[in-house]
């Protein structure tokens, strides 16, 4: 069973979240709070699944209580709520923690796809949408010293590795890159699964990220 913990400010968009949520044989909403804070709060007791978080709000925001929940330990997984005016947070809420984003107003369908796909381990980000926010958010990037550097990450990886996190890290699914390196799909995930143990990372999201703070990837690439 998938619990999960809704964080919104909005009770009627919670309310809908969880009419939602309890159609499906395999996922429960273990909880609900209406602010950051209270998101934290509750996330350290219940040890939810996955945090279905909202970013602007009260107090503190959904960006902080990401960090502060993702920081926690690695337990519970942090979907970011948005909608298109508010896309300036969700490189912010990527470098916090959290395993993805999704705009409030997607399909029932997608909703539920995105938290089982964050509960199995996987992130929810689509590649055509991580190339558009690394596009439009790499200002946001820290200063340059507090960085990973770009041999320190490539010295950690074999050949085929480097060639696979590149196309990684540049927003390209499995099937994306096993098609350009003739490599089966079950392939690329092995080495996509030793690329993120090699560097400690939690997901692809975190790849993308990374590849972008230590300059192995640079906008319009």
């Amino acid at each position: 069973m998938i619990r999960v913990l809704l964080v919104d400010d909005q009770a009627l968009l919670r309310m809908g979240f969880r009419l939602i949520l309890e159609t499906e044989p395999d996922i429960e909403v273990a909880g609900e709070a209406a602010d950051g804070a209270a998101g934290v709060a509750m996330a350290s007791a219940l040890h939810p699944d996955v945090v279905l978080m909202d970013v602007r709000m009260p107090g503190m925001d959904g960006i902080a209580a990401t960090a502060a929940i993702t920081g926690a330990g690695p337990d519970s997984k942090v979907i970011i709520l948005t909608t298109f005016d508010l896309d300036e947070y969700v490189f912010a809420g990527l470098k916090a923690g959290a395993s993805g984003f999704l705009l409030k107003d997607a399909p029932p369908a997608d909703l539920i796809t995105a938290i089982r796909s964050v509960a199995s381990g996987d992130a929810v980000l689509a590649p055509a949408a991580t190339r558009r926010l690394i596009r439009q958010f790499t200002a946001l990037l820290p200063d340059p010293g507090q960085q990973r550097s770009r041999d320190e990450i490539l010295d950690k990886l074999t050949d085929r590795e480097q060639t696979v996190f590149a196309q990684l890290a540049a927003g390209r699914s499995n099937r994306e890159i096993a098609a350009d390196l003739y490599l089966s799909e079950g392939t690329v995930k092995v080495h996509v699964g030793r690329i993120l143990a090699k560097l400690g990372l939690r997901d692809r999201v975190q790849a993308v990220v990374l590849a972008y703070e230590s300059g192995l990837i640079t906008p319009g690439s």
